[in-house]
């Protein structure tokens, strides 16, 4: 199997389902894919993300000579859908701090998109995707917490400005849906998705 994110999360996650990925990080420039789907639904958009990150991965695979006769490439995106708009990572401290304050007592959707694609002697033999959307209930923490959440760099670089199994965990009040896939990552999802591709993900463990 082969992970198609640098996401040490998503690694985790997979690691402590019983797997053992190589990771191979896709060069997609995610901004320019977005460009192309303006007016999309926000679902539509994180599978589309998924599938850029795993074409750019497959291609990788298929042009070395360093892959085995059959090959399962996993790819995700997350974003946060929040009063209608979706946001992915904050990357600076003053757009987290500024939508935590947005965010704070209120409720979003965390959406993931995932791809499995499976490759065997040397070409693509079947696709799947699909979306996971889990509701988040976030804490009506003060200035000051936001500041010192914000100042830590964690949520500067996940999308909606926040992670469950992190410091961010300490300022998320419920969750209603898969955990998995809010840290970025949907096992179940997975689950269906690699046997729609003819794969046991009990094949798969370690």
């Amino acid at each position: 199997m082969v992970l198609g994110s640098a996401s040490p999360a998503r690694l985790r996650v997979l690691r402590a389902a019983g797997l053992d990925p190589r990771v191979i990080v896709s060069d997609v420039d995610e901004d320019a894919v977005l460009d192309t789907l303006h007016g999309a639904p926000p679902a539509e958009v994180v599978v589309a993300l998924a599938g850029a990150k795993a074409d750019a991965v497959v291609a990788t695979i298929l042009a070395s000579d360093d892959h085995a006769i059959d090959t399962v490439v996993l790819t995700c995106d997350s974003m946060l859908l929040f009063d209608g708009e979706l946001s992915g990572k904050p990357h600076t401290v003053d757009v987290a701090r500024a939508q935590w304050r947005r965010m704070r007592g209120r409720s979003a959707e965390l959406l993931t998109g995932h791809r499995v694609s499976r490759i065997r002697d040397s070409r693509v033999v079947g696709t799947a995707q699909a979306s996971a959307a889990t509701t988040i209930r976030f804490a009506d923490i003060d200035d000051a917490t936001v500041d010192a959440y914000a100042a830590t760099g964690e949520p500067l670089a996940v999308a909606g400005a926040f992670t469950l199994d992190g410091l961010g965990g300490w300022f998320v009040e419920a969750i209603d849906g898969d955990p998995s896939s809010v840290i970025g990552i949907g096992l179940p999802t997975v689950r269906l998705l690699l046997a729609d591709v003819g794969v046991d993900v009990t094949s798969l463990w370690r």
